[in-house]
């Protein structure tokens, strides 16, 4: 008989599908690694685990621990499904800006959830960074994860979605895009695929308001780049360990607009009903046409799943609302 002995047994090896309707005018292969097939519907339940196992293997975890991590949702949601298994509780934190059926699909699986201000500096204690990490200070027996600085995240992905990708293009892939927060899932995947051919492209998708893009061309941590935006999952106002600027080739700016709408034509499209950082990657892709030959394949990277987003980018009165539609 074959079967898993428990759901992290799930995790991985996610098809690659190709794009067809959006990229039609682009004179590559466009395939889609869709990471919303893992359990927790995110790429991000590869590093919970990873982040979890390693926390075990050196003692920063123990036995009845609690996991305490600020997040944007899909790597709580990772998190939640190990703790569940292998028998931790947990507490996440979550900015306001993220979506109602995040912050519900967390406490479903049994996580307690706490909500902090966006539009504050990270260093701010009332921030979702200040929050968390207090409360790893002051909980007994708790292990405070860290995704950001952790580098197990980035591992995770060199040692498991790097070489699947390799794999399922048989060494063909020529570019590598996905959006990046954390910068665990570009660093891994984007070392992995130099390793083997230091010709392919690692690019990645920002958003307007984010620090990732100028400082990668100049080195300059610009605080007037800092500002609110709307757009989940990538992004970020601090320069995480995880990203690792010498592997990622070069950056390309997404606007809120751009995002929400390109997720809302990948699900009409393509019948792909993904995350909102899926319409940033898929938008950049196509900012970048110019930069693609006809021997060229092109590997994105889709996050999450759209069940998450259904009261935002796949809510035409909040499409209207925020002005993305007509």
């Amino acid at each position: 008989m074959e079967y898993a002995k428990n759901i992290l047994e799930t995790i991985g090896n996610t098809p690659l599908v190709k794009i067809n309707e959006l990229t039609k005018e682009l004179p590559c292969l466009v395939l889609a690694k869709y990471e919303t097939f893992n359990p927790g519907n995110s790429v991000k339940d590869r590093m919970a685990v990873k982040m979890i196992e390693d926390a075990e293997a050196d003692g920063r975890l123990k036995p009845g621990g609690t996991i305490i991590e600020g997040t944007s949702g899909n790597t709580g949601m990772g998190l939640a499904l190990a703790a569940i298994v292998k028998g931790y509780k947990c507490v996440f934190v979550m900015s306001d800006k993220q979506s109602k059926e995040k912050m519900d699909v967390l406490r479903a699986v049994g996580a307690e959830v706490i909500v902090c201000p966006t539009d504050v500096e990270p260093t701010d204690p009332r921030s979702y960074y200040s929050v968390s990490k207090r409360l790893g200070d002051e909980t007994p027996n708790s292990w405070y994860v860290n995704q950001y600085d952790n580098l197990s995240n980035t591992k995770a992905h060199y040692e498991s979605t790097g070489p699947e990708i390799w794999k399922q293009t048989d060494g063909k892939i020529t570019h590598f895009v996905v959006g990046v927060g954390t910068g665990g899932t570009i660093s891994g995947v984007g070392k992995y695929l130099k390793e083997q051919n230091p010709n392919v492209k690692v690019w990645g998708i920002d958003t307007y308001g984010s620090v990732f893009k100028k400082y990668h061309e100049t080195g300059i941590f610009d605080q007037n780049e800092i500002y609110p935006y709307v757009t989940e999952g990538i992004g970020e106002d601090i320069l995480p360990k995880n990203v690792d600027f010498d592997i990622i080739d070069a950056f390309e700016k997404v606007t809120d607009k751009d995002a929400a709408v390109y997720t809302q034509l990948l699900a009409q499209k393509e019948g792909m009903f993904l995350g909102n950082s899926a319409g940033a990657a898929i938008k950049g892709l196509l900012q970048l046409r110019d930069k693609f030959t006809k021997d060229d394949v092109v590997v994105v990277l889709f996050h999450d799943h759209g069940s998450r987003y259904v009261g935002k980018m796949f809510n035409n009165e909040w499409m209207k609302k925020m002005g993305y539609l007509d």
